[in-house]
């Protein structure tokens, strides 16, 4: 296995486990409840996207792409 295939697989792993706590962190896209009384309209619901919330959709979308570039890379027989 050559040093470059090592440190890929390593960075993957990495990946996989940074991808899985990110995700469940964030908050569900279910209402609940709230819907109904109409609180999922107020002020904090409204701007959940420039807060933690936000943050995470970020990161989660980073390393997605970096999860799925990552597999083709490994998988290609080249390495």
């Amino acid at each position: 296995m050559s040093a470059l295939r090592i440190i890929l697989t390593i960075l993957f792993v990495l990946d996989c486990l940074f991808l899985t706590i990110v995700v469940l962190m964030q908050e569900g896209k279910s209402q609940g409840l709230g819907a109904i009384a109409g609180a999922a309209e107020s002020y904090l619901g409204k701007n959940k996207a420039r807060g933690m919330e936000g943050t995470l959709v970020g990161i989660t979308r980073v390393l997605a792409v970096l999860f799925i570039l990552l597999a083709i890379v490994l998988n290609l027989r080249v390495i």
